[in-house]
């Protein structure tokens, strides 16, 4: 969004999903603070933003649809020279989005965090919304406490498997007091970072463990990859390579023409290609379990309920065909457009767009 902003295209590009039969839609990413945002762009879920999003809420609703907000602190993802404002880190480290030296957090600073995450909360039930998701992913500031490779502390909040997993719990919590009951409370959750040394099944099955036993979550939405190491990990298909450099700044293009065949790896692309991994999380766990990545068939779907996964998560194929479930329903279509080209990806800053659509519908500023 412009400035953060929320404009008629963010409301008429989640009425429009909405009308296209889906159960809920997720306005992403919503930051808690303004040094969580991932670019200055980025809305911050405010007690302003707050009263303009109930215009969207209320579109959404109209059209017999729910609607969540995702909150989260982007942490090293965070582009501290768009932000013009500092951001976090579990342990002091370069990072190329922030293109600076990340310091890493104090024990207050900490309780800041936890604090904005609460206040988030309350403005999102403010703002008329069903559901509130919570970032625990793609290296985002508390995924990143949850790695090994990225979290070196040596007090409460880093060391072992438990102790990493702190600053989650105790985020998780304080959404759930500050939102209440009356909303749902789910967690988009890293099952493996796709780097060498980082939060892997070993750590995010316990991790996952923990969080259903502390009985603050409603679902958790199962994901991973890093934004800050391996974002091709969370997308999969070819890198649009040429197509980030020219959305980004001169400088910026520079260096992702240096670095960019190092940080964005190539994987083929699968249908439901985080399914083996999300087993083994539905063996583990009782709680409800949202499975997402490269789903685009109606197949997909009605495998992955009688499997036990109680909701399915779909991104890019509602991009290129937002009216794709009404099409499941009517059993007119059992399989959407999407081509997997995943050159959408490389939109996010000018309005998140399927290219192939000849009158796409654009979400400014979208995040992941």
């Amino acid at each position: 969004m412009p400035r953060g902003e929320v404009t008629e295209d963010l409301i008429d590009f989640h009425d429009e999903v909405a009308r296209g039969g889906v159960a809920m839609t997720t306005v992403a990413y919503c930051a808690i603070s303004p040094g969580g945002r991932v670019h200055r762009d980025t809305m911050v879920l405010d007690s302003r933003r707050a009263v303009a999003l109930r215009r969207l809420t209320d579109a959404v609703h109209a059209s017999g649809t729910l609607v969540a907000a995702q909150i989260g602190h982007a942490g090293l993802v965070a582009n501290t020279r768009s932000n013009r404002a500092s951001t976090l880190a579990p342990s002091t480290r370069l990072s190329a989005p922030a293109m600076a030296l990340v310091r890493g957090a104090t024990e207050g600073q900490l309780d800041d965090v936890i604090d904005d995450f609460g206040a988030a909360a309350r403005n999102a039930v403010d703002a008329g919304f069903d559901a509130i998701e919570v970032h625990l992913g793609h290296g985002y500031l508390v995924s990143s406490f949850l790695s090994p490779n990225l979290n070196k502390r040596k007090d409460r909040y880093g060391g072992d498997t438990v102790r990493r997993a702190e600053l989650a719990r105790r985020v998780v919590e304080r959404v759930r007091r500050d939102a209440g009951d009356t909303v749902a409370v789910t967690a988009k959750f890293n099952m493996d970072d796709g780097v060498r040394g980082g939060f892997w099944l070993t750590d995010s099955l316990p991790t996952a463990r923990l969080l259903e036993s502390d009985g603050h979550l409603d679902a958790l939405e199962l994901t991973g990859g890093s934004s800050l190491l391996n974002p091709m990990y969370y997308f999969r298909g070819d890198v649009p390579m040429a197509e980030f450099i020219a959305s980004q700044p001169a400088i910026v293009g520079l260096g992702l023409r240096l670095i960019g065949p190092r940080m964005f790896r190539t994987y083929p692309f699968e249908e439901a290609f985080f399914l083996p991994q999300a087993r083994q999380f539905r063996e583990a766990l009782s709680m409800p379990l949202i499975l997402l990545g490269g789903v685009n068939t109606m197949d997909t779907v009605e495998s992955a309920l009688v499997e036990g996964f109680e909701f399915v998560a779909m991104a890019r194929a509602l991009l290129r065909d937002p009216g794709l479930v009404n099409k499941f329903h009517a059993n007119t279509d059992r399989e959407g457009l999407c081509v997997h080209c995943t050159k959408c990806v490389a939109t996010i800053y000018d309005g998140t767009r399927c290219v192939l659509r000849p009158k796409p519908s654009a979400l400014p500023g979208g995040g992941d």
